[in-house]
């Protein structure tokens, strides 16, 4: 990581779910975390302000045997201190699912109990 790069932090399981991705989303997932770690905007994105204020959903598209594959990855790169990663899925129907978008909000809301937390000055 270079000195004015942000840090990645993972919310839950979202590290490993992104992983677990084919290499070529996980490949191209990675490069779009990487360009918001140096302050840019990925490439392929749109906001998701149902999940939380500033959280945007970065688009990981490729191809299979079967046609086009969506992964998708919840991030939120508002606050200075890092690019937080809430949630790493594969979108299976054209809407987002319930199921994913209630993960995405349960993890925003830990995100910003973890950062309260580590705002608090020790006791």
């Amino acid at each position: 990581m270079k000195r004015d790069e942000k840090p990645v932090l993972w919310i839950g399981s979202s590290f490993e779910d992104l992983r677990a991705f084919p290499e070529a989303a996980k490949s191209r997932a990675g490069h779009e975390l990487h360009r918001v770690q140096g302050g840019l905007m990925p490439v392929d994105w749109r906001p998701m302000p149902t999940i939380g204020p500033g959280t945007i959903e970065i688009r990981a598209r490729t191809r299979d045997v079967g046609g086009l594959v969506e992964h998708r990855v919840f991030i939120v790169a508002k606050f200075a201190e890092a690019v937080w990663v809430l949630h790493a899925f594969r979108k299976t129907t054209r809407k987002t699912s319930k199921r994913d978008i209630e993960t995405g909000r349960k993890r925003y809301a830990a995100m910003l109990r973890e950062r309260r937390e580590s705002q608090q000055p020790p006791r």
